[in-house]
């Protein structure tokens, strides 16, 4: 039996990437043939983060059991497996501009030494394994591009309809008022500010919700006044019921800086959105009928927005392809190349 050590930093219960690796075990456990093992290391509250990253390092390999596959999204020397599920630290710092932090250069150093020695290398989209290949020199053959999976709600379409309705009744929107949508937490990476200057060079009537965290909201409220869109525009902060705006919603718009892939993305199609991002988004790869966005600065998107909103048997042509373009991405055909991958470090 083939055992499998999941590594971790720390737990955080509503994070992303521990939201994965559940639902991975979940999987895994179905089959036959492995066993599972989730490792937390911790550090000490008082370390400064760019100590706390090499000790990490340190903790994991210095008792690394022989007998597990050790596979992790984290940046560590000695896996089997690494998912880069981040993307590479270098592109992110192309994007995010110069800073004396000097946790990036520890990043850095570290995401070096992850990627030369892991065995083999998950890749979440092209992008990423692009990204990969251009900014550290590794050899694709040991990369391979498994894209996110997400667990596809069976929904009717009556269930839908409720959904929005209860989403409309809340806020008091319009029925027949179409909906535009961007669910993330960190604004200014993922676009926020390009979404709100996109949204005020629009002419066709619409409401548009913001759904996520973010520590500096007034910034961005204040923006949506500046720009003459306030009363267009709800600031909904972080829901559990995510669901339901993506029900609710007719259009997805997502201007992210860098985003590795984005499973909001794949949530939106799902759920019967037209989706809108850019080409620095690795789930953009999968859209078929929507441009992509060269850049978050692209405003130039705006007039294929406002076609959907004047053209609705477009719009709905575009929610219908993507419901059934996201049952192609589901958690069991992840897991499916996921285990593919776990099998060449086994043979």
């Amino acid at each position: 039996m083939k055992k499998v050590c999941f590594i971790r930093r720390q737990h955080n219960p509503f994070g992303g990437v521990e939201r994965y690796f559940e639902r991975l075990v979940v999987e895994m456990k179905r089959r036959e043939n492995f066993d599972v093992e989730i490792l937390h290391i911790t550090q000490p509250g008082w370390m400064p983060s760019w100590i706390k990253l090499p000790y990490y390092d340190f903790q994991v390999c210095r008792k690394r059991k022989k007998e597990c596959i050790y596979f992790s999204n984290d940046r560590l020397s000695c896996l089997d497996i690494h998912r880069a599920g981040g993307g590479t630290h270098k592109t992110f710092l192309k994007v995010k501009g110069f800073t004396l932090n000097p946790l990036h250069p520890v990043y850095l150093w570290l995401e070096k030494r992850t990627l030369q020695n892991s065995r083999q290398i998950i890749a979440i989209s092209e992008m990423v394994k692009r990204n990969i290949i251009d900014d550290y020199g590794i050899d694709e053959k040991k990369i391979t591009v498994v894209y996110n999976g997400i667990d596809l709600e069976e929904i009717s379409q009556k269930e839908m309809d409720r959904r929005k309705e209860k989403v409309l009744k809340e806020f008091g929107i319009e029925r027949n008022l179409p909906l535009i949508l961007y669910v993330g937490s960190g604004y200014e990476r993922k676009g926020v500010w390009e979404f709100l200057e996109i949204l005020s060079r629009l002419h066709s009537p619409f409401h548009a919700f913001v759904v996520g965290k973010e520590k500096n909201l007034q910034k961005y409220i204040r923006r949506a006044d500046a720009l003459g869109i306030a009363e267009h525009v709800t600031f909904a902060g972080p829901r559990r019921d995510v669901e339901n705006f993506y029900c609710a919603s007719d259009i997805f718009l997502f201007p992210t800086r860098y985003e590795p892939f984005g499973s909001v993305v794949l949530e939106a199609m799902h759920y019967g959105n037209a989706v809108i991002t850019t080409r620095q988004c690795g789930a953009g790869e999968i859209l078929e009928m929507e441009p992509l966005m060269q850049t978050s600065e692209d405003f130039n998107i705006a007039a294929f927005i406002e076609e959907l909103l004047q053209n609705p048997s477009r719009l709905e042509k575009i929610k219908s392809r993507n419901r059934s373009l996201a049952e192609n991405y589901s958690m069991k055909r992840n897991v499916d190349e996921t285990l593919a991958v776990i099998e060449k470090v086994t043979d």
